[in-house]
């Protein structure tokens, strides 16, 4: 029977008992041996086996029981925590973007002028043309969004978005690395349809489109 043989003891003894989990050694509802038991059998002393435990426990795949014991309660990892709460954090920031990118579109189609047009147009053929890293893609497409939203003439719409664009980069380089891919064609389509609505005045449209686009990014996060 495999031992722990690598540092940190806890984390690979954890990782042991989850393969015997998932090989079929005990059954969903069933009693694990007790920490002597374990002990011996990994290799490592009753306090690393307990935070073992421990951790499978918080993953929902054991439950302790006082006075009782240990028992098994999933057959596997349903799914890496550490990613539940970065998709938390890119769902909110998604939604804090919603509210200012869809009424700062809205307003950038009713107030813009030849210069802002021409700052979003230049940020779109940036934007198509950073591909190479995550990194730089996002970085690109903040700047796209950003010259929509300079374009609405509201200072503190700009202000406002300026202040959350380092949050906003972090969950949106998260967000293609769980995705990825990045800078596609229909992508790129979605921010060409952006511009020509605030280009061609249409109100409607620019805060549709918008609010559709980030929508959908928010679907497939929580949906993944």
């Amino acid at each position: 029977m495999e031992q722990v043989r690598r540092e940190p003891l806890a984390d690979q003894a954890a990782r042991l008992l989850l393969e015997r989990i998932r090989s079929g050694e005990w059954t969903l509802g069933e009693k694990l041996p007790g920490e002597t038991t374990l002990g011996p059998q990994l290799g490592v002393g009753r306090s690393t086996v307990r935070e073992a435990i421990r951790q499978l426990a918080g993953q929902g795949v054991l439950a302790t029981r006082q006075g009782a014991g240990v028992f098994l309660t999933a057959l596997d990892v349903t799914e890496d925590w550490d990613a539940v709460l970065r998709r938390a954090d890119i769902v909110a920031v998604i939604e804090a973007r919603i509210a200012i990118e869809v009424e700062a579109a809205a307003l950038a189609a009713e107030r813009r002028t030849p210069g802002d047009l021409a700052a979003i147009r230049a940020a779109l053929e940036e934007r198509a043309a950073r591909r190479s890293t995550a990194e730089e893609h996002v970085d690109a497409d903040m700047a796209f969004h950003r010259a929509v939203v300079a374009a609405s003439g509201n200072a503190l719409l700009v202000e406002l978005f300026d202040s959350f664009v380092p949050r906003s980069r972090a969950s949106m380089v998260d967000m293609l690395g769980l995705k990825g891919e990045f800078g596609g064609a229909d992508d790129h389509d979605v921010h060409a349809r952006v511009l020509a609505a605030v280009a061609g005045g249409d109100v409607k449209a620019a805060a549709d489109l918008s609010r559709a686009h980030l929508l959908s990014i928010k679907r497939w996060v929580v949906q993944r």
